[in-house]
């Protein structure tokens, strides 16, 4: 008796699965310690893939607008510089818009905080005074006018002494954690400027692979859902930035109308925390509204009133025309992903699950029509009211006036 390769191949398979499952299961430290060093060694590639995936986009509509220039290696490098070149510029107006107001905001901030502890503490003084009672409750019942301040103080500074040791050497890790990352993030650059090179490259040594070693269908249905993924992350990406600039807009002009402080501020701080889906936009009201509330605080009441007014506009109206358009997403289905995104995995899943729930909301859609389709179900049971569920309701309401005029007369007899 001869046993084919495949059943070989096959066994050899199981077999192989079976003693990782069990390692897996046995050894979870020696597993974290692996999957630690692998994900050391593959987050700078990750990332730098993660970046190229992004400038893709704006390097592509850039690349659309030199099509002029024949050289195909010329335009491709111009559309890069260019790219890097608006994404740090939007980065720099960002933050010299954000770090002078902030240090200004915060200046004025600390004497108003000395005056309210003052005046705090002079309250505190006086009520203790106008009632000795609940003097007298506190130094009863707690260690106050028992504690011994000078050697409290004593105390305070030989653990200051010792503990300069332990800040010194985490000032030197936290030094070493700030270089590390910087090197990082110089690799996932270089490596995101040579996939962007690369593109065409890439993905064609890619399809080369896959369809070497796996079924031709199944590398379809693959290619498909990556080219699926691809234009709807693009599409969700350019209607984001449309959404943002959109609402910093408002921002700025509302605020000029009704004569508010830090309009620059503000308005780039709306448009940048609204980054993140549906959430984003309310940190940029806490934190406009603290600014504001420094300069006058009738008027961060009104902005938090004009914040919620501009916020059921943008919901209702910006949002899911602008971003839930361009993915195939209803408001409804936004908000579920961004839910489920942030419980995942924060931030970054708040932006990611949209586009990944409409690819998901395609596929499941094309599925559902497939099987249809196939099982050839009338069209009629699939109406948003079927007519015998329809039939069905008519039937009891009239058995119910029917029972309701039995009992009356009953009644009456």
């Amino acid at each position: 008796m001869q046993i084919e390769k495949k059943t070989l191949r096959n066994v050899f398979i199981g077999v192989v699965s079976c003693i990782l499952l069990y390692w897996i299961l046995h050894e979870t430290d020696r597993v974290k310690a692996v999957f630690g060093v692998f994900k050391n060694i593959l987050s700078p590639f990750l990332l730098g893939a993660s970046l190229a995936f992004i400038l893709n986009v704006p390097m592509r509509a850039i690349e659309g607008l030199l099509s002029k220039i024949e050289k195909v290696t010329l335009r491709r490098l111009i559309a890069i510089l260019l790219t890097f070149l608006g994404v740090l510029l939007i980065l720099t107006l960002v933050f010299l818009l954000l770090i002078p107001q902030l240090s200004s905001t915060i200046q004025s901030l600390i004497p108003k905080l000395y005056t309210f502890v003052t005046n705090l503490e002079g309250t505190v003084k006086s009520f203790l005074q106008d009632n000795p009672q609940v003097m007298e409750w506190v130094t009863k019942n707690t260690s106050v006018g028992s504690m011994d301040w000078s050697a409290l103080v004593k105390n305070a500074v030989s653990m200051v002494g010792d503990s300069i040791s332990t800040i010194v050497s985490s000032a030197f890790s936290a030094i070493g954690s700030i270089t590390g990352a910087l090197i990082d993030i110089l690799i996932a650059v270089v490596f995101a400027v040579y996939c962007l090179f690369q593109t065409e490259t890439l993905a064609r040594q890619g399809r080369k692979v896959i369809y070497a070693f796996l079924p031709e269908k199944f590398c379809d249905n693959v290619i498909r859902i990556l080219r699926l993924t691809n234009s709807t992350f693009s599409n969700f990406l350019s209607g984001q930035c449309v959404e943002v600039c959109i609402l910093g807009c408002l921002f700025a002009v509302s605020m000029a109308i009704f004569r508010m402080p830090y309009i620059p501020l503000v308005s780039v701080l709306v448009a940048v925390t609204a980054f993140i889906p549906v959430v984003g936009a309310w940190v940029g009201c806490v934190l406009g509204a603290f600014f504001i509330l420094v300069a006058n605080p009738i008027q961060a009441v009104w902005f938090v009133v004009m914040f919620v007014v501009l916020q059921q506009i943008e919901n209702n109206l910006i949002y899911p025309r602008v971003v839930g358009t361009s993915i195939g997403l209803s408001g409804m289905w936004v908000l579920i992903a961004v839910s489920i995104g942030g419980e995942l995995m924060g931030v970054a899943g708040m932006f990611l699950m949209i586009p990944v729930a409409s690819v998901l909301y395609t596929l499941l859609r094309e599925a559902t029509y497939k099987h249809l389709g196939e099982r050839d179900i009338d069209p009629q049971k699939l109406a948003v009211q079927p007519p015998e569920t329809i039939r069905r309701t008519i039937k009891f309401k009239k058995k119910k006036v029917a029972e309701r005029k039995e009992s009356t007369s009953e009644k009456n007899d």
